[in-house]
């Protein structure tokens, strides 16, 4: 087994070398940040919605450079940021009001003020990639000045170069390799291999351990004190796990790769996905969550399960025995439960881009409805593809949910009587009625039973009329 060498945890806020020992490594960033009398940084929901605990780290970007990269605060591990170089909003200034900071006091985006310093970070994290938008700032809530003030101070970012501040050199001089660890605290144990084999050893000498990789689901658990892991092994280190290769037959997605870089990396190779990322969550998760945390929740109103499901995706899946593929259709079995089995982990995702045999276009895209744009759990969230022949018929169909069953579900039934039929008016209107009878899902607080039913329907719809329609 490779060699994990015990040490405090370190790591580097504002500029300072922090060492830490006898401190839990499952509080969060936040509690710390606090704790140590970093309270520019606030904690407002504790779910990760508000962006009141955005903070900058240096982290990897699509094209493997080092970026500052805005996140949550409330929902990372403190263990998983050993190593890391962290930002908050008292390190910002440098003798002077920083551009971001100017902006935001020129425009008046500041009232009661606890909600500034979340958007500040998430516009210095953006200054310095050139990615300063209203997404810069989609993660962060005000709950006073109304978003009008906040928006022109972005816009005002934008006009802006990064000058060759202290920011940027330190970027110029950063590296995205993070160290293996581990460290114990009070029989708290949290390891970061950065091998996979490593991975595996470690699940067989502890076999209740919580894998966790960008910790924006299990942080939830953290940040509320809900729930106790005695033994975490972090995945985000992990080699073979950070692929991401793109052939002419498929994409091949490395579990612990985070959705920002999927969504610059692979824009345009699939619609569905694209969409899909679009809405999910805010960049300060996009940033932190990965596609294989994503299905290994086996959430059933998870956002990315549809689309692979419609894509007919395939997992690699490796443990002690051995890697085994196991198409993602027969991964979900029941709420929350999956097809892993103790000791085994999600390597990778495969997605195939070529079409079916006979076929001569694919149409594909995926919708999410949710009450609030993005940063939001969908209602229903629903993803098509249907490959058509030379005659403008049917030759493959897969329509898949998120929201209306225990699990990630296809209408297969529907789908079997798609095949064969003219993709037209009639076809979908047909299908509709079967759809509206394919799935019994749940009333909660976000939507009843019968809407629903009802959006199961209209999206398939909406999917013909908007995009095969053509």
């Amino acid at each position: 087994m490779q060699q994990l060498s015990p040490e405090r945890l370190i790591l580097t806020i504002n500029g300072e070398t922090v060492r830490l020992k006898d401190v839990s490594p499952t509080i969060t960033l936040l509690e710390y940040l606090r704790q140590s009398g970093r309270i520019g940084t606030k904690e407002g929901c504790g779910d990760g919605d508000c962006g009141a605990c955005t903070v900058a780290i240096v982290g990897e970007g699509a094209d493997g450079k080092p970026y500052y990269q805005a996140v949550n605060s409330c929902l990372i591990p403190l263990g998983a940021v050993a190593g890391r170089e962290i930002i908050t909003v008292e390190g910002v200034a440098n003798g002077q009001l920083h551009p971001v900071q100017a902006a935001m006091v020129e425009t008046g985006g500041s009232q009661c003020g606890y909600c500034t310093p979340g958007f500040i970070m998430s516009m210095f994290a953006a200054y310095y990639d050139g990615k300063v938008d209203d997404m810069a700032i989609e993660g962060n809530l005000c709950r006073c000045t109304g978003y009008l003030p906040i928006r022109r101070a972005a816009q005002q970012v934008m006009q802006m170069q990064p000058l060759g501040d202290c920011f940027s050199q330190k970027l110029a001089q950063a590296t995205t390799q993070v160290s293996q660890i581990s460290y114990t605290c009070e029989n708290q144990k949290f390891y970061r291999p950065t091998q996979l084999q490593t991975v595996l050893e470690l699940l067989q000498q502890h076999p209740d351990a919580s894998l966790v990789a960008g910790a924006t689901d299990l942080g939830l658990e953290m940040s509320h004190h809900s729930k106790n892991f005695p033994v975490l092994i972090s995945l985000e280190a992990v080699a073979e796990l950070k692929t991401l290769t793109n052939t002419p037959e498929l994409v091949e997605i490395g579990a612990a790769v985070p959705l920002s870089q999927i969504e610059d990396r692979l824009h345009g190779v699939f619609p569905a996905m694209d969409e899909m990322l679009h809405w999910f969550a805010a960049r300060q998760i996009r940033n932190r969550a990965t596609l294989g945390g994503n299905i290994g929740t086996a959430s059933p109103i998870g956002d990315l399960p549809p689309v692979l499901l419609a894509l007919d995706a395939q997992l690699r899946i490796a443990g002690s025995g051995g890697e085994r593929t196991l198409p993602i259709a027969g991964f979900f079995k029941g709420y929350r439960k999956t097809d892993l089995q103790p000791g085994e982990v999600i390597v990778s995702v495969q997605i195939p881009k070529t079409i079916t045999v006979g076929a001569t276009r694919r149409l594909s895209q995926s919708y999410k409805v949710g009450k609030r744009g993005t940063d939001d759990i969908s209602i229903v969230a629903a993803a098509f593809t249907i490959d058509l022949g030379d005659r403008n018929q049917i030759k493959h169909a897969r329509l898949a949910y998120g929201g209306v069953a225990a699990t990630p579900a296809r209408a297969i039934a529907v789908e079997s009587t798609l095949i064969g039929q003219p993709w037209n008016a009639e076809t979908v209107k047909q299908a509709k009625q079967e759809l509206k009878q394919a799935f019994t899902p749940l009333t909660d607080l976000r939507g009843s039973a019968e809407y629903r039913k009802m959006l199961v329907a209209n999206l398939f719809e909406k999917f013909f009329v908007e995009i095969g329609n053509g």
